[in-house]
């Protein structure tokens, strides 16, 4: 609310109808006898005066606005009167009125209160705050009210209404608050200056400029700068892990009206936490091994990689292994051995297409980290191999190889030469060594019948039992021939001489019987010769392994005996154990024991019969007991093998009376003389085929070795251009073998190192197989070896001298493919920088050498015998730091063509310190508000220096930091505010700021002007107000015009330029009447026209307080 109209009480109120009351008394006892002219004169004055702004046709009583504004503000106290820019109320048509205001809608709260007031012919309508424990206004609950106002006259209950919007004014009663309290980044320690990392948020419910507010640190760091306004905090320093890890912060939002109104409390905080981040420095490294996988095998892992970063924290985390390259279909994957860990395994998502690519996969692997911002790994590239890859993993005889090539080496040129096994075809990658080009070659080894069949064991055993039917299996013998087709096409035979009992077959190799098999009556052990052979192209390759077989010996004879139907007597008084007989079987199987037994005539158990000798004796005597009841015996004998049992023999014996010598008569059976015709049958057998142990197969034995014809000569000469494909000489042989042992091959197994001549391998013929060059070789000796292709191989050699003549065919060739020279831009004129040098290598004219400067410059110049480079302009590395000169080196033949080389030199200029920085602009020009808080950067110094190293490192400093009140980062140029800003103190400052820069041994340094003009912010918080509302004066009707007629003074609690006053006269019925001294302390009202009673008996004026501020 405008103070003025605070502070005014119903006192004032009062007087000023007592006042009215006596004016009139007094004007009727002076004036009694003309009562009813001045009551007409007052009549027509009322309707006609100046200042009167009643209409003519307006009603007996009524305001002067149907509708007013009034201002307040909240958190006002009891009895505050509202503000409002005209007057509000009703003119006094009749002096009898007496007018009371009320509320009567549009204040539920009852917040408010209608008084009235009496100045002269106008009754005041005055609303103010109630006291008591009435409610306060709140703008931000309710920000404006619309109340109806009811006047009412006493005498005669006339009423009149108008309405009053009252708009409820913003104080500064709330604080910034800030959401969220607490903020936390992260950053890695190269993070740049400048770079915003965070932005805090607050809010006031408060408008205008109370809802402002800034953002400070509540302590100082170099480090970090927050934005006044909008909050964004930016790295001002270095951040660096290795000295702070954390930083925390404390950030005040200040209200902007807190300096205003001359308050320095803070209104919110927050903390903002800044954790500082180890730098992404290293990227990963991959490793792999790749792993043969089998076909079996459901789930194979076709590789292990391992990832290293060395890196710490997340830097050194991997985030990824991906196949970049290689699988198109994405067929694999990639997981790791265990969640978090380095090593990774190659897998299948699926069933792999192996028919495409028979020999497997290259897969290209890149490696990521998890680092900020994330680095990347080389490529690393691995070969997968095939499951059904049936000739087993390429493997070279060399990890690496090296070679080198001639630019002018032709297409087809052999480069070098790797030996590869067990593979059919050949995938090689050449690479240039700077890796910059690359090329597949594939070969494919055509097959040939180069390898014989392989028995899988080297000798074979094997036994059967005699007898087994004819085509019984005893064996089989396998072989395998590595050729491809018919060259590994495999049969087998028996190679021996003699007829044998066996038969194989030819393709199965299984041997089988093809007699019947006796071990009695044929040889127990056979011994075979099994030949296998391939079907191979020109000539047939064999192979033997020995084979023994065993007959194994059954138990198929029954024994026989040699005696039969036996008879004669024996004495009754034969002794107890003495012989009667001995019983005799032969067994035709070798090695089985007989064992003889009675069956049957021994019931009585007189006779005893040896099982193993066969000797019959008497068991108990014949003279008494059941013995010499009976005089006939007959005892059925039989013999067995433990399995076949012999026809029985029957033996009858006679008792005899009489003491007679045993006397026993057998029929003899003829069984040993039969056996022994047996076995001599057999023996004359086994002698059969021993003599095959001799016999020697001179078609499959390598006898001779290869031989050189007689005239080969031991040297010959050629021209270094003899063009490429031309035959030299023909260098041919021969051998006595046949077959495969008389098959020649020829190679040049010595002294062809760089690949420049080939022989046929068929023919014989010497060949250039790449352009020849004397300057580089004048002289080859060359093995020249012949192979034949036997088992075992044989070979002959001849050495053979290839001189080279010479052809004028090089260039000049510079010492270095180009040159390099660092040169100080300080280096004086015609002084020497570099010596180029160029050879040729040519004899004669052919090899001198004269120097030309194809680059167009006038700073440089080359010696054109010495080659020696030298500077004659003036160097500046700011303008151009490095000069790139082509050099030509010519030959200088006398008849042929000239011939050239040319070489790049490159001169990079070394850095002086001569160069000071540069500020960019200039000069700066900054505004700033004067309420800005300490710590705030108001701009960013730049300056460039285009030296290099410490030279063009710069720091700043400030010659005159505006009394303190400023000061700069000396390594970001960040100028900040220190020390409060007063408008009134000072509105411009001048700072002089320096750069300077490392340089040594001196260092530059520039200076630049900073223009920083401080903007004022209205501090004009409170306006002028008059100690009371209404207040009156006399003053005579012939008071000469300057006369004095009151005084009124006004207040303005603002200090400075903002405090003072000026008066003036608004309105009224007095305007134009008198008027007041603007520019005085007090207001002096003063006559300023003169007056008459009978013209105006009072007047009334509206004062206006301005301000200067």
């Amino acid at each position: 609310m405008p103070e003025s109209v605070r502070g005014s009480s119903a006192l004032g109120k009062r007087s000023g109808k007592s006042s009215w009351s006596g004016y009139l008394i007094t004007a009727i006892m002076e004036r009694y006898l003309t009562m009813l002219l001045l009551l007409l004169l007052l009549v027509q004055h009322f309707g006609n005066c100046e200042g009167n702004q009643i209409p003519h046709h307006a009603s007996p009583m009524q305001f002067t606005q149907v509708q007013y504004n009034a201002t307040v503000y909240e958190n006002s106290a009891a009895k505050t009167y509202v503000g409002h820019p005209v007057k509000m109320g009703i003119y006094i048509r009749n002096p009898l009125w007496d007018i009371r205001y009320k509320i009567i809608s549009g204040d539920n709260e009852n917040l408010f209160k209608a008084e009235e007031y009496v100045l002269g012919n106008f009754c005041f309508l005055r609303i103010r705050t109630k006291g008591g424990n009435t409610a306060i206004l709140n703008r931000e609950v309710k920000d404006h009210y619309i109340l109806t106002v009811k006047a009412v006259e006493k005498h005669t209950n006339t009423e009149a209404r108008t309405k009053v919007r009252v708009q409820v004014l913003d104080t500064n009663d709330l604080r910034p608050l800030f959401s969220p309290t607490s903020y936390s980044v992260s950053l890695p320690e190269n993070t740049a200056i400048r770079t915003s990392i965070a932005r805090v948020s607050a809010t006031d419910a408060d408008i205008g400029t109370n809802g402002e507010f800034y953002y400070s640190f509540k302590e100082r760091t170099d480090m970090f700068a927050i934005h006044p306004t909008s909050g964004v905090v930016v790295v001002t320093g270095r951040l660096d892990y290795s000295e702070a890890k954390l930083y925390e912060m404390e950030i005040l939002a200040v209200d902007r009206g807190m300096k205003l109104y001359g308050s320095s409390g803070i209104s919110s905080m927050a903390r903002l936490t800044v954790h500082i981040e180890q730098a992404n420095e290293h990227a990963p490294v991959i490793t792999a091994v790749a792993l043969a996988s089998s076909e079996s095998d459901k789930d194979p892992t076709y590789a292990v990689v391992t990832v290293e970063d060395n890196d710490q924290g997340s830097n050194g985390e991997i985030a990824s292994l991906s196949i970049v390259a290689g699988d198109p279909l994405q067929q694999f994957k990639t997981l790791r051995s265990v969640p978090g860990g380095k090593e990774y395994k190659i897998k299948a998502v699926g069933h792999i297409d192996w028919e495409s690519q028979p020999f497997g996969y290259n897969l290209t692997l890149q490696a990521k980290d998890k680092g900020y911002p994330s680095r990347f790994s080389s490529v690393k590239v691995i070969h997968v191999t095939s499951p059904q890859f049936k000739s087993g993993p390429v493997r070279f005889e060399k990890d690496v190889y090296r070679a080198e090539i001639s630019e002018f080496a032709p297409p087809n040129t052999p480069v070098i030469m790797i030996k590869a096994q067990h593979a059919s075809h050949l995938e090689v990658e050449v690479m240039t060594s700077d890796r910059k080009a690359s090329a597949k070659v594939l070969i494919k080894v055509v097959s040939m019948n180069s390898n014989p069949p392989e028995f899988m064991q080297t000798s074979y055993k094997a036994s059967f039992d005699e007898n087994v039917p004819v085509g019984t299996s005893v064996m089989r013998v396998s072989a395998k021939d590595p050729d491809e087709g018919e060259n590994g096409y495999v049969t087998y035979s028996i190679a021996n001489l003699n007829p044998l009992p066996f038969v194989i077959n030819h393709f199965s190799g299984i041997i089988s019987t093809s007699e019947d098999l006796d071990y009695e009556l044929m040889p127990r052990v056979y011994n075979l010769r099994i030949r296998a052979s391939d079907w191979g192209t020109p000539y047939r390759r064999e192979v033997e392994v020995p084979v023994t077989i065993t007959l194994n010996n059954l138990n198929d004879n029954i024994p026989l005996f040699e005696k039969i139907n036996c008879e004669g007597t024996i004495p009754r008084d034969l002794g107890v154990g003495e012989q009667i007989t001995t019983v005799s079987a032969i067994d035709a199987d070798e090695l089985q024991l007989v064992r003889y037994q009675i069956e049957s005539g021994n019931e009585l158990d007189l006779f005893s019969l040896n099982p193993n000798s066969g000797v019959l004796s008497l068991k108990q005597p014949l003279i008494d007991g059941l013995g010499a009841k009976v005089s006939f015996h007959s005892l059925r004998i039989t013999a067995t093998d433990g399995e076949n049992f012999a026809r029985p023999l029957y033996i009858n014996i006679t008792i005899a009376a009489s003491r007679k010598p045993v006397d026993l008569q057998c029929e003899e059976t003829g069984v040993a003389k039969m056996l022994a015709e047996k076995l001599l049958q057999a023996n004359k057998l086994h002698s059969r085929g021993e003599i095959e142990d001799a016999f020697f197969d001179t078609h499959s034995v390598n006898m001779h070795p290869p031989q050189f014809r007689r005239t080969l000569p031991t040297s010959v000469e050629i021209r270094e251009d003899e063009p490429v494909s031309s035959s030299i000489i023909l260098v041919n042989a021969t051998d006595l073998d046949t077959g495969f042992n008389g098959k020649l091959v020829y190679a040049i197994s010595g002294g062809n190192d760089d690949s420049h001549f080939i022989v046929d391998m068929e023919t014989g013929m010497l060949k250039v197989l790449s352009p020849l060059d004397r300057e580089v070789r004048d002289a080859y000796t060359l093995n020249i070896t012949v192979y034949d292709l036997g088992i075992p191989q044989k070979s002959a050699w001849r050495l053979l001298d290839v001189k080279i003549l010479d052809a004028n065919d090089n260039r000049p060739e510079f010492l270095q493919n180009s040159y390099f020279v660092e040169v100080s831009e300080s280096k004086e004129l015609n002084s020497d920088i570099i010596q180029i040098e160029a050879i040729d290598r040519d004899l004669g004219p052919n090899g001198e050498v004269k120097y030309f400067l194809l680059t167009d410059t006038d700073i440089f110049t080359v010696d054109s015998v010495t080659g020696v480079v030298k500077v004659v302009g003036a160097l500046d590395r700011e303008i151009q730091h490095v000069h790139f000169l082509k050099i030509e080196a010519r030959d200088q033949p006398n008849e042929e063509p000239q011939l050239f080389s040319t070489v790049l030199l490159k001169v990079s200029l070394e850095d002086i310190n001569d160069n000071p920085p540069q500020f960019i602009p200039s000069n700066y020009h900054v505004k700033i508000r004067e309420d800005l808080p300490e710590g705030t950067i108001i701009t960013w110094l730049e300056a460039y220096d285009p030296d290099l190293g410490q030279s063009s490192q710069v720091r700043y400093s400030l010659l005159d930091n505006g009394d303190g009140t400023f000061d700069v980062d000396k390594l970001s140029g960040a100028i900040r505010i220190v020390q409060r800003l007063d408008f009134e103190r000072k509105q411009v400052y001048n700072l002089t700021v320096r750069a300077k820069d490392k340089g040594k041994p001196v260092s530059l340094s520039s200076t630049c002007y900073v223009e920083v003009e401080v903007v004022d912010v209205n501090e004009n918080l409170h306006p002028p107000q008059f100690s009371i509302f209404a207040d009156k004066g006399l003053v005579k009707e012939d008071a000469p015009i300057g006369s004095s007629v009151m005084t009124i003074s006004a207040y303005d609690e603002d200090g400075g330029r903002d405090g003072e006053i000026k008066y003036s006269i608004r309105d009224g019925s007095g305007v134009g009447v008198f008027r007041i001294d603007e520019e005085k302390v007090m207001g002096n009202i003063v006559v300023d026209k003169l007056s008459t009673t009978e013209k105006k008996q009072n007047g009334s004026v509206g004062g206006e307080q301005l301000k200067n501020g």
